[in-house]
């Protein structure tokens, strides 16, 4: 309720006397001209640009994708072709980042490449999100016995060293582009189930869940319609920062050589390559591209990641 200097300024006072139920007009005037400009000021908070490098960023990894989804009808040479005729070149017309030290097109090889990092990172955080995100919906709204079992389960599965247990898996199980995507999807359920139940039990107990429940609405309709929205921000903000992570753990893979197999490109085996047999001696740019690519698409999806991170939490504040 507003109090008498607000209902002053508002210009509501002069109206108490003339209403046939005193105070109540202007009450309601007071209250939808405060609200207002309370509202209009979080309209600009809300509308707070992302700024050049977020859009630089989403550029960026458009491009990216876009090279990777579209690689077979772009006008690039075959990224297994070897040319011995042109061993170790620079740049030049024919190859715009030349070529590595079996004459193999490098720009080819890249975009072809950037597939293997896309399909496990995204992948990946799918499998997560499917079987994690959708265990810590349940979980934070229920509570209970099942909360607390899922719970102990998560902490086991945390407990083990995931880079190790990765290397192991894939050492006996074998290292195809399927098999490298739902090992690392696997290794996402227990943080997507732990993000995500936290933040299903900071709305799980809100006013509009109970009156949903009050009102008669099933548990599954006040999971999908009531809390699902509501953590959707918590679930694309951390999903970013999961795939920057599993496109540096399956590069790390590949510099192994526990990836997928030469002669399928990736960027991680692109960069083991510049590293062996005095390569980046003779040519830089096997290593360069690749690192410099990987570079740009982790710091992008960290970017945009993090400025739609503070975007939500300043809508959330508002509420």
């Amino acid at each position: 309720m507003p109090d008498d200097r607000e209902l002053l300024d508002s210009g509501a006072s002069n109206q108490l006397l003339g209403d046939r139920f005193p105070g109540m007009a202007a009450t309601d005037e007071a209250v939808m001209a405060i609200s207002t400009e309370h509202h209009d000021g979080d309209d600009v908070l809300a509308k707070k640009p992302l700024g050049f490098l977020f859009w630089f960023a989403a550029v960026w990894v458009a491009i990216v994708f876009a090279a990777a989804v579209l690689a077979n009808m772009l006008p690039l040479q075959n990224p297994n072709f070897q040319n011995y005729s042109a061993l170790n070149q620079g740049p030049t017309g024919a190859h715009w980042l030349g070529t590595d030290d079996l004459g193999r097109d490098l720009l080819a090889r890249l975009v072809f490449g950037s597939r293997v990092s896309l399909v496990v990172g995204f992948g990946g955080v799918a499998i997560g999100l499917l079987i994690g995100g959708t265990a810590g919906l349940v979980s934070g709204y229920k509570g209970g016995k099942l909360d607390i079992s899922l719970n102990a389960v998560s902490f086991i599965i945390l407990a083990f060293p995931a880079i190790v247990a990765v290397i192991a898996i894939v050492t006996f199980w074998g290292a195809s582009l399927l098999h490298i995507t739902i090992i690392l999807g696997v290794g996402t359920i227990p943080l997507m189930f732990r993000v995500i139940r936290a933040s299903s039990l900071s709305f799980a107990q809100r006013d509009f869940v109970i009156a949903a429940k009050t009102m008669g609405a099933t548990d599954t309709r006040v999971v999908l319609r009531e809390i699902l929205p509501n953590v959707v921000p918590v679930i694309v903000t951390f999903s970013l920062i999961t795939v920057a992570g599993i496109i540096v753990i399956e590069g790390t893979l590949a510099f192994l050589g526990l990836s997928v197999h030469l002669p399928t490109p990736s960027w991680g085996n692109l960069i083991n390559e510049g590293t062996s047999n005095n390569a980046l001696a003779t040519n830089p740019y096997i290593l360069l591209w690749p690192a410099l690519s990987m570079f740009l698409l982790l710091w992008s999806i960290n970017l945009i990641g993090d400025r739609l991170r503070q975007r939500f939490d300043i809508r959330e504040g508002l509420l």
